[in-house]
């Protein structure tokens, strides 16, 4: 396999990374480091909008709901130059990058017309609400519940762990639909406006002194009986697809941020003089050839999707990041020693490679846990059995 790009690659290549020297000016220029400033609102919602008025916020969708039909290459270049940029997870990730292929595989054509203009336009921002306190690993196991009353549904229940739902104008909400139900069947997947006195929101703070994580409380909560994906009862599926998504070309854009951290650190070893212990010369050399490994096998996940071809990459692919990222945050703080327990000012503004370090200690957890990864790689890659229940 040769893991390259044509002229033509690099040169959407050299457009797309000019764009962005050319857009995070002024005011956007603030959005580059390691991560969003989660609580500055109002500039990531500037930052989407900008991005759908030029035409970039959804470059892989077709151009009738506002994409460029981009290749899979072209997405990957996208993504990658993103994250060279200085650029963090984008602040509707969600709606681009799951949302919005689930309503594309699962929707009726006037919840497209309805839903995905405006994810592409970035005016409209989504939430996840799947997981909940009891039922995270174990999605099926959710007590969420939806009964339709009328032309509504009102639902009642708990989730957690949402990213940025406090930004969020609609939520795609799986829940229980059919009384009595257990396991996956009787789930439905509901598209439900948040900004209604029977949601409430609670954001979670982090380690790292954010809250992009939250709780949120459906208390007789309403939307109408017509936005469901599917019909009741077949949410399961269309949850599972969008699980799926997750694991697309944003991973070669993850890679590209997990570069620019591993040079953070080189940087670091060799201005505080630790690259010259053997020890830990071997760690970033480790960490050299880790990345390397995980790019090869992204490229190769991302070829198989194109030419629609089963492959076991994407399998380990969550398994494997989250143990290198883990294990780059730790190598941080070993060589920046006490300097990383540091915080300037009084707004717990830790250094850059701290937060790195803190939040990747939910690398294991989030996106599925890696006990549940395991499960996953013993039973549907190797045929092992099933654990007893």
């Amino acid at each position: 396999m040769k893991l390259g790009f044509t002229a033509a690659e690099e040169a959407f290549r050299g457009e797309i990374a000019g764009w962005f020297e050319r857009a995070l000016t002024g005011d956007f220029a603030r959005l580059r480091g390691p991560t969003f400033g989660r609580d500055d609102i109002a500039l990531m919602k500037s930052w989407e909008r900008h991005l759908g008025d030029c035409g970039l916020g959804t470059i892989a969708w077709p151009r009738a709901y506002g994409g460029r039909a981009a290749t899979l290459i072209e997405r990957v270049i996208f993504a990658e130059e993103e994250a060279r940029a200085g650029l963090g997870p984008r602040p509707n990730h969600i709606a681009v990058e799951l949302v919005g292929p689930t309503i594309f595989a699962f929707g009726r054509d006037d919840q497209k017309s309805r839903f995905l203009p405006p994810i592409a336009a970035g005016r409209e921002f989504w939430a996840q609400c799947f997981s909940e306190p009891g039922a995270g690993s174990d999605l099926a196991n959710l007590r969420t519940k939806a009964q339709r009353e009328g032309g509504k549904w009102v639902i009642e229940g708990q989730k957690i762990w949402s990213s940025l739902a406090h930004i969020a104008d609609w939520g795609l909400v799986l829940c229980r639909t059919e009384a009595g139900s257990v396991g996956s069947r009787g789930l439905s997947l509901l598209l439900v406006p948040m900004a209604q006195p029977h949601v409430t929101i609670r954001p979670i703070r982090q380690m790292t002194g954010e809250s992009e994580f939250n709780e949120i409380f459906f208390d007789g909560a309403r939307t109408a009986a017509h936005n469901i994906i599917g019909e009741p009862g077949d949410g399961w599926k269309a949850a599972m697809a969008t699980l799926g998504f997750e694991r697309g070309v944003s991973t070669l854009g993850t890679q590209a941020r997990y570069r620019r951290e591993l040079e953070l650190v080189l940087t670091a070893a060799r201005d505080n003089g630790k690259a010259a212990d053997p020890a830990i010369r071997q760690r970033l050399a480790r960490a050299e050839i880790g990345l390397r490994v995980m790019r090869a096998n992204s490229l190769r996940m991302l070829a198989n999707m194109e030419c629609q071809r089963e492959g076991r990459e994407a399998v380990i692919n969550k398994l494997y990041y989250a143990t290198w990222h883990q294990e780059l945050g730790e190598l941080a703080m070993d060589v920046l020693g006490r300097m990383a327990e540091l915080a300037e000012g009084m707004d717990y503004a830790f250094p850059p490679l701290t937060r790195m370090f803190l939040f990747s200690r939910a690398d294991t957890i989030y996106a599925g846990t890696h006990q549940i990864q395991r499960n996953i790689i013993a039973e549907r890659v190797l045929g092992l059995p099933r654990d007893p229940r």
